[in-house]
């Protein structure tokens, strides 16, 4: 009791939750993509500047590479409702959307309301009039909701923006585990340390991270509440704990241990209660789990017919044999499901390049994503059609996105250092 309250403490000491606005600069590519002219209007109500809730939304319907925001900055006065749109202005420009609205503050609760229509042009055709509220500090998250319903729409699949992602940067020996929303804002350090951090995981909903580090020198999985911070360590065997993966209830993780020697995948449960769990058995490497979400299948890493290669096994039979996924390298790492379950994505090595590929699961065809050459832990946005993964560029670390279908390319970076390991995280 005594050595798990003095990890506790020592865990709780390098904690540093502070928010700050993300460093990140962003560029956008789109190769052969049709993009959509949409106005969004200033909302009437609305504060100015970067604060402009309108200002998000353009911002997030830019970064998807399916639009073309048109400049709405010499709108004056903002109209509330489409009775004040001037139409002529907007088809003269050739808008085939417009966003329209106002925000209601409520200084009591210090809290905001957005109300908003989407009208498409030129039949002034009504297709969305909605509203989304939240606290004051919160906005951009409002913003984001809003431009989530509106990409919907329009595009017939989900949205990415209300979600978050994680990643560690790096300055000298200074690590640090953060967290923003998925445009790089609203950034927390949850962990400053200048030892190794490695494999941060999100849970299913989103409200907590698994992570590996070395902080007491030696390896551990330590599992963090992104609300209040705390920590604890979940497994802390002898020899190395690595390669977290949450079930898709969230109740267990997936752990590489080498406590009986090999490198083998255990299930543990989050308390301790439950004694770990090997589920396979090989006499070489098994690593890098991930389940399937539906929780029936259990991808992962290993060694046994030479070099690292993917495969998968049922969970209901892990005493049969598991099946090879991956050939045309000998070199294939990094498995990560697509949310429906119908794509992998991976790192596979060709000569000196480590590549982005994607796999279809039904007939095994893959393609390779990025015209990188040294990329690494690739993770799905939500909707399933981005893949977030970072890269080098200019011998620096830095965060690369690409659309599913390869015609979308943003690159994140910060001005020092480095950035690697990021992982998506849920819709809020």
């Amino acid at each position: 009791m005594k050595n798990n309250l003095l990890i506790f403490i020592a865990l709780l000491l390098a904690l540093i939750q502070v928010p700050v606005h993300a460093d990140m600069t962003l560029e956008i590519v789109t190769q052969g993509a049709q993009l959509t002219p949409i106005a969004v209007l200033p909302f009437a109500g609305d504060g100015g500047g970067s604060h402009q809730l309108s200002a998000v939304i353009a911002a997030d319907l830019k970064r998807s590479g399916l639009f073309d925001p048109l400049d709405t900055r010499g709108v004056s006065p903002a109209p509330a409702d489409v009775e004040g749109v001037n139409w002529d202005t907007w088809q003269a420009q050739h808008a085939n959307f417009i966003v329209v609205g106002n925000v209601q503050e409520e200084p009591a609760t210090h809290h905001i309301k957005l109300n908003f229509r989407l009208v498409e042009l030129p039949n002034r055709m009504a297709h969305l009039n909605l509203s989304f509220d939240g606290s004051e500090d919160q906005y951009r998250m409002v913003a984001h909701h809003a431009a989530d319903a509106i990409l919907e729409n329009i595009t017939g699949y989900k949205g990415m923006f209300s979600s978050r992602i994680a990643y560690i940067t790096q300055h000298g020996s200074a690590r640090s585990l953060k967290v923003a929303d998925s445009d790089g804002f609203n950034e927390q350090s949850m962990l400053h340390t200048n030892e190794p951090i490695l494999s941060p995981k999100w849970s299913p909903d989103g409200q907590r991270m698994a992570y590996v580090t070395f902080e007491l020198n030696r390896p551990m999985v330590v599992v963090q509440t992104l609300a209040t911070g705390v920590r604890h360590v979940v497994a802390r065997y002898k020899g190395s704990n690595s390669a977290p993966a949450w079930t898709p209830d969230g109740r267990h993780l997936a752990v590489v241990l080498t406590k009986d020697g090999h490198s083998q995948i255990y299930r543990i449960s989050l308390d301790g209660s439950e004694a770990p769990e090997r589920l396979l058995s090989s006499g070489g490497i098994d690593t890098e789990p991930y389940f399937s979400p539906d929780g029936q299948t259990l991808y992962f890493t290993s060694d046994r017919d030479g070099g690292p290669q993917i495969y998968r096994i049922a969970l209901s039979d892990l005493r049969g044999a598991p099946e090879r996924l991956t050939f045309g390298s000998s070199y294939a790492v990094s498995p990560r499901l697509s949310p429906d379950g119908k794509q992998l994505a991976y790192i596979q090595r060709d000569g000196g390049a480590f590549h982005v590929m994607l796999m279809d699961l039904a007939t095994k065809q893959t393609q390779p994503m990025t015209e990188t050459s040294l990329d690494e832990s690739p993770t799905f946005a939500p909707n399933g059609k981005y893949l977030l993964y970072s890269t080098q560029d200019g011998g620096r670390g830095v965060l690369a996105i690409v659309s599913t279908d390869g015609r979308i390319r943003q690159k994140l970076s910060t001005q020092t250092g480095d950035v690697y390991e990021p992982v998506w995280g849920p819709l809020q």
